[in-house]
């Protein structure tokens, strides 16, 4: 019998979970799994042999159907206080849903069940979102259902990825466990660069811009530029490192690279105008994965559009499994 039983909300396509399990290994067990996304499900299915089918909208979970657990883990929704979104937090509506309020489903099951450990992440803006007021929220109501809340905002870049992606974790200990020994992980000693990252050559040529998109990007930055703006595309150097992985916008665009290896400039697809002589291209899906410190053995099965998507909203392994280990030294 595992020690620890955990369950995976917000489940995405599992970055957490796999963080945590590959700490805990085989002293912990998934025994439940919420995720909303049908493409999400997709990838999650294929990568994690469960024996339970992953339930879909938390809002209608009923708690008392969901089995007992030692561990929650709820990456809830970020584009609510996200800088690339609106901002607007608990107020905010999404196809009639409001992303904000998705946390206190995480509130209301673990009032219920009250596991050991609450751990949830999200993006740096929530602890200034709204003033501060609502990070003040999420912490209160985490004290309130006996909780004791841990929280750092931490860079994967820190944690041997080459991806500056600032994300804050919160730890929450049950307020009947001594974690006064507990503390986030320090930064490791280790540069990876983008260079490290990159898929054998030669890559695809559909990853390769077009001339004519190229220009456009290149038109797009110019008219931002003019009007005092710093949005455009960014072609990364191999020898630093990506910028912050998201999944929409021009979150390709933002993580661009010059790969001179020979590949192919024949289009797989229908292109405006030729592929670009200067060999710019986009990072591919498992060059993101990696980015995210995905292993190599997990499985990209859907399309590439869901496959950015899913590694723009994920988290990075790396910097899971580095609060996963002090959590681990805590609870033993």
């Amino acid at each position: 019998m595992s020690q620890y039983k955990i369950i995976d909300l917000f489940a995405g396509i599992g970055g957490i979970r796999l963080g945590f399990e590959n700490i805990f290994e085989d002293k912990a067990e998934t025994v439940f799994a919420s995720e909303f996304d049908p493409y999400a499900i997709k990838t999650y299915t294929e990568n994690f042999n469960d024996s339970f089918e992953i339930s879909g909208d938390i809002t209608t979970i009923d708690e008392r159907k969901i089995p007992a657990f030692d561990i929650c883990l709820a990456g809830f929704p970020c584009q609510a206080f996200s800088v690339a979104g609106k901002k607007d937090g608990f107020n905010d509506d999404y196809y009639g849903v409001c992303r904000g309020n998705l946390f206190l489903d995480v509130v209301r099951i673990c009032k219920y069940h009250q596991p050991k450990i609450i751990f949830c992440e999200n993006v740096k803006g929530l602890v200034i979102h709204d003033k501060g007021r609502t990070f003040k929220i999420i912490c209160d109501a985490l004290k309130k259902i006996g909780y004791k809340v841990h929280y750092k905002i931490l860079n994967s870049k820190n944690f041997g990825l080459p991806q500056n992606r600032e994300r804050i974790y919160i730890v929450c200990f049950r307020n009947d466990i001594d974690d006064s020994n507990f503390k986030f992980p320090e930064p490791l000693n280790k540069k990876i660069t983008l260079a490290e990252i990159l898929e054998n050559a030669p890559i695809p040529s559909k990853y390769y811009l077009s001339t004519t998109y190229l220009e456009n990007l290149r038109n797009h930055k110019k008219r931002h530029e003019d009007a005092g703006n710093g949005f455009g595309y960014i072609v990364r150097d191999l020898d630093g490192i990506a910028g912050a992985l998201v999944c929409g916008g021009m979150g390709r665009e933002q993580n661009l690279i010059v790969d001179n290896r020979e590949h192919s400039t024949v289009p797989m697809t229908r292109i405006k105008g030729e592929i670009n002589s200067e060999n710019i291209r986009k990072l591919t899906p498992r060059e993101w994965a990696r980015l995210q410190g995905f292993p190599e053995h997990f499985k990209l099965i859907v399309a590439d559009t869901h496959l950015y998507k899913q590694f723009g909203n994920t988290v990075s392994i790396n910097v899971i499994e580095s609060i996963a280990s002090e959590i681990k030294k805590v609870l033993e």
